[in-house]
């Protein structure tokens, strides 16, 4: 008899569970879209990476709000295997595609092996007053521009034309 109330006792155990779980799960925001993408300030660390970067380093100014900016680091030489001063801002675009500006002092080819998987020549584009080298990969695209010593690199999953309005943006 007191082997039928432990395995009783255990299913309404499990039942009670069970219960509490579901009313969690009604109550509890899991919908992905409903959560606010994370939202970083990028402002200070471009004007602390332009202090420190041998060439040109630009960020965007006057980008509309629905471009949001999700990443920023910037890596001095002797901190980044390799890949030179690599400054890097990352961003949800309006139409949410990801874009960034990558600089570096690296041979260009080198930045756009790193950056744009399978990357093949597609032309040029004009923005802003200076000629940009488009770029296709395999997943992403990229404008590319020599800045003296730097290149500058938009580069995503966002099209041609939302990366030449960030490239109209960089100043």
């Amino acid at each position: 008899m007191r082997g039928r109330q432990t395995v009783r006792d255990m299913v309404l155990s499990m039942l009670a569970v069970g219960g509490v779980v579901w009313i969690g799960y009604l109550f509890l925001p899991h919908d992905a879209d409903s959560v606010p993408p994370l939202k970083v300030e990028y402002r200070v660390a471009a004007a602390s990476a332009k202090r420190a970067a041998p060439y040109q380093l630009v960020a965007p100014e006057g980008l509309s709000d629905r471009w949001r900016a999700t990443s920023v680091s910037y890596q001095p030489a002797a901190q980044s295997n390799g890949k030179g001063n690599a400054w890097h801002l990352g961003f949800v675009t309006p139409s949410g595609q990801y874009a960034a500006v990558e600089q570096s002092d690296v041979p260009r080819e080198a930045l756009l092996s790193d950056k744009v998987a399978g990357g093949k020549a597609d032309g040029t584009a004009d923005v802003a007053g200076r000629t940009w080298d488009r770029v296709q990969g395999d997943k992403a695209r990229a404008l590319a521009v020599q800045n003296g010593t730097g290149t500058t690199l938009l580069t995503g999953t966002a099209s041609y034309e939302e990366l030449a309005e960030l490239a109209q943006a960089l100043k």
